[in-house]
């Protein structure tokens, strides 16, 4: 399928740099300012990631809960999510989409429903943390006839034989998880060895994109440009506590954030 997703990573190999992924949750901390933030980081991101907030999260670290949990406070509902998405498209229709969720809410909300919401909003891909492989093989392939982009996780406990049919299966974008933490965890390994793990699974299939998320910062982003793709998320979930904290413009501070991390990776 030659989707958004995918001319969004040709884009920036033309440019000679990873696409910049960015990652905030729906409704955070309104559902307008939520969509404000979105539009205006679109103009320095190249795909946008929308969590569906979430109460028991199992990956997401500390920052990203605390979005998750204000986003709840305010009454975020599922729809609500699908219809930030569908307002943010009206306007961006070029720029890729991603929701990222747990299972269990998708299968409460009923899956042809869900992927019927996915494609009337134009949702480009879905990140289902807790559906792995083989488990999510039929997810997957009705994804795919909706058009929408299953995304597969790997880590650096994959091992190889499991990597191999992963890749097969996969769609048009792959996420590679840095580091055995939460989100926004210190990196705890070497940019170096990070790459080297990383340069393992792209070589099963050059053809497939491949991104890093995980302790992804404006401090380490530099030093992993050799990736497809880079997502940051816990740093982006940070400024909008800090700025709401502060009573500042929490769209400008984000935007200025994404700013400076796009042009670290230029």
């Amino acid at each position: 399928m030659s989707s958004l997703l995918n001319k969004a990573f040709l884009n920036a190999k033309k440019e000679n740099r990873p696409a910049l992924l960015t990652y905030t949750v729906a409704g955070d901390n309104t559902k307008k300012k939520s969509l404000e933030i979105l539009k205006s980081i679109s103009n320095y991101a190249d795909i946008c990631e929308l969590g569906f907030p979430h109460n028991t999260p199992i990956a997401d670290g500390g920052q990203i809960q605390t979005s998750a949990y204000r986003a709840i406070k305010n009454g975020i509902k599922i729809n609500d999510v699908f219809s930030i998405a569908k307002n943010f498209k009206k306007s961006k229709k070029n720029t890729p989409i991603i929701l990222m969720g747990y299972y269990n809410m998708i299968f409460q909300y009923n899956e042809n429903k869900f992927l019927d919401k996915c494609k009337k909003s134009k949702v480009d891909g879905l990140i289902v943390v807790d559906l792995p492989y083989p488990e999510n093989k039929s997810f997957a392939s009705r994804c795919k006839k909706n058009g929408v982009n299953f995304i597969q996780l790997v880590s650096p406990t994959t091992s190889q034989i499991r990597l191999k049919k992963i890749i097969r299966d996969s769609h048009d974008m792959v996420y590679y998880i840095s580091m055995l933490s939460t989100t926004g965890g210190k990196l705890k390994v070497s940019p170096k060895k990070i790459l080297e793990r990383y340069n393992k699974i792209k070589n099963q299939n050059k053809s497939k994109n491949v991104v890093i998320g995980f302790g992804i910062t404006e401090k380490t982003i530099k030093s992993l440009k050799k990736a497809d793709g880079l997502v940051v998320g816990s740093a982006i979930c940070k400024e909008i506590s800090k700025s709401i904290d502060r009573r500042q413009n929490t769209v400008t501070n984000v935007t200025n954030i994404v700013k400076r991390l796009r042009n670290k990776i230029q």
